[in-house]
């Protein structure tokens, strides 16, 4: 729980030993109380006091109150400022952690996790730092000082006062061991019905197709209930701890008056007045004390929750990200443009008994345009991922411009190449927002309606209300599959790179805008290298080369013509998608 601590800044440090002034003016000023208390009790009780005495002793107390009162606002607006500082700084961390996660990263936390983990978890932490500072630091300066106050008065008090101390303590441990384990429980049960939650929002066009309403409720109310009983297992374990501490105050109350009851009945006239305001003085004191302690107890009840949040967040910040930057900048700028080459590649996913890519070489020269196909799950898209450095090689290299890949600075590597995923992927804004994403946006007008046009977009962005400034929403929900496909296509484009991948990017066009998009495309980024895993024959049939996989090997490299006389899975797909008129045609 501590080591969260250590992202702490100079600002934070600085604003917490301010806080620290204010909590020992706010203890003292509480303390100073009874002092008052005392004196008005030896007024009233002592004949010739004047009521002006008392009335001054009185305002005494009313501007210690007030004191009080200004030195905890203080107290209390300073905490919130350094939680909410660190949370947000601890939340941008989280997320630019996640940022630089790969694939194999990725894959050991799940989304659902990583969203609670910089939401939920996050809030945790800041709620302990707000309760923390006004009260793990008040609440033992209180007891500290309240019981020097005390220290000498009658040692009978002293012991009722320890025995409930004891007895809080005691109770706090208890229900801190028997309610640590479920807190840890509670997180990994959020984590689970943030998972049921999204699957349904994201899927709800399948559910609803499927008539699987009931079934979605089902899965929600299990993930649901089971949270539901372990937070209610917790709240009421904690709910023992207040009213016993209210039971042990009455009972600590009593047993001081008590006591001081039969001290001031076997003690002596004179000293009976001087014993009644010390008893009066050590109730206040003792219940200063007490007070403390319970504060105390409200810090517990939220640090085991609070720990467990600090641990999961901890395993996102101390995860080891296993793609990083490369160190050969200096030797990558001395060569080429859009060159890549594999040499012996292999590559399986961590864990993995086979692997899905096995000894693929190829090279692709500056301006040509590679093909890959094959059967689903024969690697083409992994093989693609391995480029950009989404994933890393098991075995062999991967080159671009001559230079291994791991050699270069992954903003550098990236820089180089305009990626367009297999699923069609947009966020919320605007066409241009889209299309310019990532890029320099400042007059970007021009620029971008010319990689819309090239990308067969623009017919139905001039469409759409507001045109190019028209509104995309999340995930591109208020477009269709072929419209995202092309908005995705264009931010490529506009990107203006060395190297373009296209990882299945044409299959929800039709064959006319197919045509239409490739032509333009070899017409317009000729100098570029382009990569295209596709499942179309027809879309890949004007390829300089056409790679074939099967079963991540490579079984066939060539032109259409070529691989049509001698690769047999090669004709076995392009026959079982045209016929062999339409492929002479072709």
């Amino acid at each position: 729980m501590l080591k969260i601590f250590k992202y702490f800044d100079r600002k934070d440090w600085l604003l917490v030993l301010c806080s620290l002034f204010f909590i020992v003016t706010q203890v003292w000023l509480d303390l100073k109380i009874p002092d008052y208390m005392t004196e008005i009790t030896m007024l009233v009780q002592t004949e010739g006091s004047r009521v002006s005495d008392i009335l001054v002793q009185g305002g005494f107390m009313l501007l210690c109150a007030v004191g009080s009162m200004l030195s905890s606002m203080g107290t209390v607006f300073l905490a919130a400022r350094v939680a909410a500082g660190f949370a947000v700084r601890l939340r941008g961390m989280v997320f630019d952690k996640t940022l630089s996660f790969s694939i194999e990263e990725m894959s050991t936390f799940s989304t659902p996790s990583l969203i609670t983990r910089s939401t939920n978890d996050i809030m945790q932490i800041q709620l302990l730092i707000i309760m923390g500072l006004q009260v793990v630091i008040r609440a033992p300066i209180m007891a500290v000082w309240a019981i020097f106050k005390i220290n000498g008065k009658a040692w009978e008090w002293t012991a009722a006062t320890g025995s409930a101390v004891a007895f809080l303590s005691l109770l706090i441990a208890l229900i801190v061991l028997v309610a640590l384990p479920k807190f840890r429980v509670i997180q990994t049960l959020t984590d689970q019905l943030n998972r049921v939650t999204r699957e349904n929002l994201s899927g709800t066009r399948v559910v609803r197709a499927y008539n699987a309403e009931e079934y979605q409720e089902k899965k929600f109310e299990q993930a649901n209930d089971e949270l539901t009983r372990t937070n209610l297992f917790t709240g009421r374990t904690m709910a023992v701890l207040f009213p016993a501490i209210g039971l042990m105050m009455s009972g600590m109350n009593l047993a001081i008056y008590w006591i001081g009851a039969v001290l001031i009945n076997n003690a002596s006239v004179p000293d009976r007045l001087p014993l009644f305001a010390d008893m009066v003085v050590f109730s206040s004191y003792a219940m200063q004390i007490i007070m403390a302690f319970m504060m105390l107890s409200m810090v517990f009840i939220m640090m085991p929750r609070a720990a467990v949040s600090a641990k999961r967040i901890h395993e996102v910040l101390d995860t080891e990200v296993k793609i990083r930057d490369g160190k050969g900048w200096e030797v990558v700028k001395a060569h080429g443009k859009g060159e890549i080459e594999f040499r012996h590649v292999s590559f399986k996913y961590p864990d993995a008994e086979d692997y899905v890519l096995k000894d693929v070489s190829f090279n692709v020269r500056h301006g040509e345009t590679v093909a890959i196909i094959g059967s689903t799950g024969s690697g083409k898209s992994t093989l693609l991922n391995l480029i950009p450095r989404f994933m890393d090689a098991a075995q062999g290299e991967v080159l671009v411009d001559g230079v291994n890949v791991k050699q270069y600075p992954l903003e550098d590597l990236r820089s180089k190449i305009g990626y367009v995923s297999q699923k069609a992927i947009l966020f919320s804004g605007n066409v241009v927002s889209n299309v310019a994403f990532g890029q320099k946006m400042e007059e970007a007008d021009h620029e971008v309606k010319k990689a819309v046009e090239m990308a067969q977009g623009k017919g139905f962005v001039e469409k759409m209300e507001g045109q190019y400034e028209g509104e995309v929403a999340q995930s591109g929900t208020n477009l269709s599959g072929g419209q995202k496909q092309r908005l995705s296509i264009a931010r490529a484009i506009y990107k203006n790179p060395e190297i373009y991948l296209f990882d299945d990017s044409f299959s929800a066009l039709d064959y006319k805008t197919d045509r239409l998009l490739r032509s333009r495309l070899k017409q317009e980024i000729k100098e570029a290298t382009s990569i295209i895993v596709a499942q179309r024959i027809g879309t890949i049939i004007d390829a300089d080369t056409i790679i074939v996989l099967d079963q991540g090997k490579v079984v066939g490299m060539g032109t259409h013509q070529e691989l049509m006389e001698n690769c047999g899975v090669y004709q076995e797909i392009a026959y079982s998608q045209l016929s062999k008129e339409e492929l002479e045609v072709g």
